[in-house]
């Protein structure tokens, strides 16, 4: 099939929340075909996520707890950006600072993770940090985190056994673990 033959056209949107984190918008979109589809479209600025990694192999994981599921997650640092544009990197470096209080020498940017296309047009750039050095954590005044450090094989195993269900530290172990591989 012609990819041509898939593409949605935008047409016009309206704003029908603007909230703190998200921006909820209805978007008109022309089909294919030619008939006119409603898209209702979670607009989120966009964030960085870290898998830091020390020098004995382990990875610093934040835990925390997520309202919206009713629970406390592992989960690598991570954080949306504070202003439209925001350079992914700068993010990563503020964000692993804020919950863990660590630096890194060196960053690789390791992909970037559409969360959930299908409704939401968020990005998180997921790097890969390593040379950490300790220093004094300074979270957000609504953030309640504590680290915990976890070998990198066992990550793995967690993510694989569906331990770890959060899309970006999954995605960020298994792609950290693999590009150590190489």
């Amino acid at each position: 099939m012609n990819e041509q033959n898939l593409i949605e056209t935008y047409q016009d949107g309206k704003v029908v929340f603007d909230g703190k984190i998200i921006r909820l918008e209805h978007w008109t979109v022309k089909l294919p075909n030619g008939n006119l589809a409603l898209r209702e479209v979670a607009c989120h600025p966009g964030a960085s996520a870290v898998v830091a990694l020390d020098d004995e192999g382990n990875i610093i994981l934040v835990q925390q707890y997520r309202a919206p599921i009713g629970r406390l997650t592992l989960e690598i640092p991570a954080g949306k950006f504070d202003h439209l544009g925001e350079d992914p990197l700068l993010c990563a470096q503020r964000e692993l600072s804020e919950e863990t209080g660590l630096t890194a020498d060196s960053w690789r940017k390791l992909t970037v993770l559409e969360t959930t296309p299908g409704f939401c047009n968020e990005r998180i750039h997921i790097f890969l940090a390593t040379g950490l050095k300790q220093g004094q954590t300074h979270p957000d005044e609504d953030e309640f985190v504590a680290t915990t450090r976890i070998p990198l094989k066992e990550a793995v195993a967690k993510v694989m056994d569906g331990t770890f269900r959060d899309g970006k530290t999954a995605l960020g172990i298994m792609m950290a673990a693999a590009s150590l591989e190489d």
